[in-house]
C-alpha cells in the first residue's frame, strides 16, 4: 500500500478514524481535514444490505441537492426537431442526434457530464450502451434523463441534480458538494441524499439496509457515520 502524504497523516490525526460519528460531526471533521490546494469534492459512500445482481434489489435514482454540487455540469441532449430547439433554449451544452452518437463512437468524445435523451432517440443512444454504460452516462427514465420534458431535465441538472446507483459491490458513491460549502450546507445535501436512498429501499431487501455510511473529501480520509441514527 503506498505511503500516505504528510497532509493526509495530519488530517487523520484530527479525529478518531476508528470511531463512528453522528452526521453533523462527521461532516465537520471532513471540512476540517480538507487541506488540498483546490476546493475538494465531498463524497458519500453508502454500503447497502442488498444484492444488486437481482433486478428487484437494484437501487437507482436521482435528486436535486438543496445547495447543488458546486460544479456546473455540461449536458448533452439527444433530440430532433422542436425538442432539439427546446433543449438549446433551455441551456443544453450540446444538442444533436446521429452525428453526436458517431462522434462519441468514432472520436472517443466525452466533453460532457450528463446525457439526456427524448424517448424517440433511444434507438440511436442504445447503440452506445457499451460505451456510455460503464461511465455511468447512459440515459435512464428512473434518473429523469429519458424524457420529453427536456427543459425540466436541464433545469434540474444545472441546479445540482445527482444520480445515485449501486456499483458491483453494492455501494453508492455520490458527491454532495465542495469542502468550501461548510458543514451546514453539506449536512442539508447529505440528508437529502440519504432520505432519497432510504425511500428507494427495494421491497425485496431484507435485514439491515444501511450497512455503512462514510463521508470523505477527494484527498482526505474517510469519516464513518453511524447508520443507526439516520432516520427519515
Amino acid at each position: 500500500m503506498p505511503k500516505r502524504g504528510k497532509k493526509y497523516q495530519e488530517a487523520v490525526a484530527k479525529f478518531d478514524k476508528t470511531a463512528v460519528y453522528e452526521a453533523p460531526e462527521a461532516l465537520e471533521n471532513v471540512v476540517a481535514t480538507a487541506k488540498a490546494k483546490f476546493d475538494e469534492t465531498v463524497e458519500v459512500h453508502i454500503r447497502l444490505g442488498v444484492d444488486g445482481r437481482h433486478a428487484d434489489q437494484q437501487v437507482r435514482g436521482a435528486i436535486v441537492l438543496p445547495h447543488g454540487t458546486g460544479k456546473t455540469k455540461k449536458a448533452l441532449v439527444f433530440a430532433k426537431g422542436p425538442k432539439a430547439q427546446e433543449a438549446e433554449a433551455a441551456g443544453a451544452d450540446y444538442v444533436g442526434a446521429e452525428e453526436l452518437a458517431d462522434k462519441i463512437k468514432n472520436e472517443n468524445w466525452f466533453d460532457f457530464d450528463v446525457v439526456v435523451a427524448t424517448p424517440d432517440m433511444m434507438g440511436v443512444v442504445g447503440r452506445l450502451g457499451k460505451i456510455l454504460g460503464p461511465k455511468g452516462l447512459m440515459p435512464n427514465p428512473k434518473s429523469g434523463t429519458v424524457t420529453m420534458d427536456v427543459t425540466k431535465a436541464l433545469e434540474e441538472i444545472k441546479a445540482g441534480k445527482v444520480e445515485y446507483r449501486l456499483d458491483k459491490t453494492n455501494i453508492i458513491h455520490t458527491p454532495i458538494g465542495k469542502a468550501s460549502f461548510g458543514a451546514e450546507k453539506l449536512k442539508d445535501n447529505f440528508n437529502a441524499l440519504l432520505e432519497a436512498v432510504v425511500k428507494a429501499k427495494p421491497a425485496a431487501a431484507k435485514g439491515q439496509y444501511l450497512k455503512s455510511v462514510t463521508v470523505a473529501t477527494t484527498m482526505g480520509p474517510g469519516v464513518k457515520v453511524n447508520p443507526a441514527t439516520i432516520q427519515f
